[in-house]
C-alpha cells in the first residue's frame, strides 16, 4: 500500500513542491540556530512545539508526514526564514502551499489504512479487498470541494492500486482470503468470481480431508496385534457393562456420506452462518467453530496467516540492523538469530 510516492511521480507541480519542502526541512535540520528560532516563533504564534519531519524513500507515508508538519508550522517557518537573509529564498510560495495542501488532503486518509494493514497482531490479508472497496467508493472518491490537483492525485492512486492488484494469481489469493474470513465472506468479491472461489475452496477442502483420512487410516493399520499365546495367558476380565452388550438391539446402519457431499454441506453451513463483527478476530471465530467446520477451518488458517504487506519482515530487518552494528560485527549468526527473536518477542 506504499502508493504515495508512486502516485505523485506523474504530477510535476507536486514534485516541485515536495523538493521545496525537503529543502526547507534540511535547512532547519542542519542549523541549531534555526531550530532555536523556530521554537521561539512557535511560542509567539501559539503553535505546537513540534519538530519538522523529513521524508525517507524506505519509510511509508513519510511524504505525507513531512507535508502535514510543514503545513502545521508554515507561519513559524515563514517568520524564521524571512528574518534570515540567506534563507529568504526558501520561503514557500502560496502556489507551493496550495499544492502541498492538495497532496495532504489526498494522502492523509491512506495513512490509517496503511498502518492498519501493516499490523502483526491480527489478520490482515483478508482485509485487502474490503479496503480497496472502501478506497474506491468513499475515501478516494472525488468530492465537490476537491481542486483539480487533488482529483488527479486520487485518480492516479486508484489507477496504481488497480494495476498493482490486477494479477490473476494475486486477485485469487485476496478473494480466497476474504471468503474464508467470517467477517466478510463473499461480500467484497465480484459476483461472477464467487463460484470459482467456492470451487477452489471445495477442492482444497477435499484434499485436506483426504490427507487427514490417510494419516488416521495409516496409524490404525500399523498397530501391533496381540499374539495368541499372550491372549490365552492373560484373559481380560469382563466388566459388568459388557454383559449387557449381547442383549442390546443392533444399531441401525447410518447412511454413508461421500467426501464431496460432506465438503459441500460444510461449506453451505458456513455460508448461512451469522457474519462476525468487523472488529472481531477471525482466528478466534475459527477456534470456537472448529468442531462445526473441521475441514474448512484448515483451509482458512492456511490463508489467514499470510501478511498483507512486507512490513513485518522489514521490521525484522530493522531489528537486525540495530543489533549488528559496527561495534558488534563479530556476533555469530546463531547469536544474532537469538537476539533478533528476543527483540521481536520480548516487548
Amino acid at each position: 500500500m506504499s502508493v504515495s510516492e508512486n502516485a505523485l511521480k506523474n504530477q510535476p507541480a507536486v514534485d516541485r513542491a515536495t523538493k521545496v519542502c525537503k529543502k526547507i526541512v534540511s535547512s532547519f535540520s542542519y542549523s541549531w540556530k534555526k531550530k532555536k528560532t523556530l521554537r521561539k516563533a512557535q511560542k509567539e504564534l501559539n503553535l505546537p512545539q513540534h519538530k519538522l519531519k523529513t521524508s525517507c524513500p524506505t519509510r511509508w507515508g513519510s511524504v505525507q508526514l513531512m507535508t502535514a508538519r510543514l503545513l502545521e508550522q508554515k507561519k513559524a517557518i515563514t517568520q524564521v526564514l524571512s528574518d534570515d537573509r540567506a534563507s529568504r529564498h526558501l520561503v514557500p510560495k502560496w502556489s507551493d502551499l496550495d499544492v502541498l495542501e492538495a497532496v495532504s488532503k489526498a494522502l492523509a486518509p491512506l495513512m490509517e489504512f496503511t498502518d492498519a494493514l501493516s499490523g502483526e497482531e491480527y489478520v490482515t490479508i483478508s482485509s485487502v479487498k474490503p479496503v480497496l472497496h472502501i478506497l474506491h467508493s468513499r475515501v478516494l472518491a472525488e468530492e465537490e470541494d476537491d481542486v483539480e490537483l487533488t482529483k488527479a492525485i486520487k485518480s492516479d492512486i486508484l489507477a496504481y492500486l488497480d494495476e498493482k492488484f490486477s494479477d490473476p494469481t494475486t486477485e485469487e489469493l485476496l478473494d480466497t482470503a476474504s471468503f474464508v474470513d467470517p467477517r466478510f465472506k463473499g461480500s467484497y468479491i465480484s459476483a461472477d468470481r464467487v463460484p470459482a472461489i467456492q470451487e477452489k475452496i471445495k477442492t482444497e477442502m477435499e484434499s485436506a480431508a483426504a490427507d487427514h483420512t490417510g494419516r488416521t487410516g495409516g496409524s490404525t493399520a500399523t498397530e501391533p496385534q496381540p499374539s495368541a499365546s499372550s491372549s490365552e495367558a492373560k484373559k481380560p476380565k469382563r466388566s459388568l457393562g459388557s454383559l449387557f452388550k449381547g442383549s442390546e438391539a443392533a444399531p441401525s446402519t447410518a447412511p454413508t456420506v461421500s467426501r464431496q457431499q460432506a465438503v459441500e454441506a460444510e461449506l453451505s453451513s458456513y455460508l448461512v452462518s451469522p457474519v462476525q463483527d468487523s472488529e472481531g478476530n477471525p482466528l478466534d471465530w475459527w477456534r470456537e467453530h472448529h468442531a462445526h467446520f473441521p475441514t474448512l477451518s484448515k483451509v482458512a488458517k492456511k490463508y489467514l496467516c499470510v501478511p498483507a504487506t512486507s512490513s513485518p519482515s522489514e521490521r525484522v530487518f530493522s531489528s537486525g540492523g540495530n543489533i549488528v552494528t559496527c561495534l558488534r560485527s563479530c556476533l555469530k549468526p546463531e547469536m544474532v538469530n537469538m537476539l533478533v527473536f528476543l527483540s521481536r518477542n520480548l516487548e
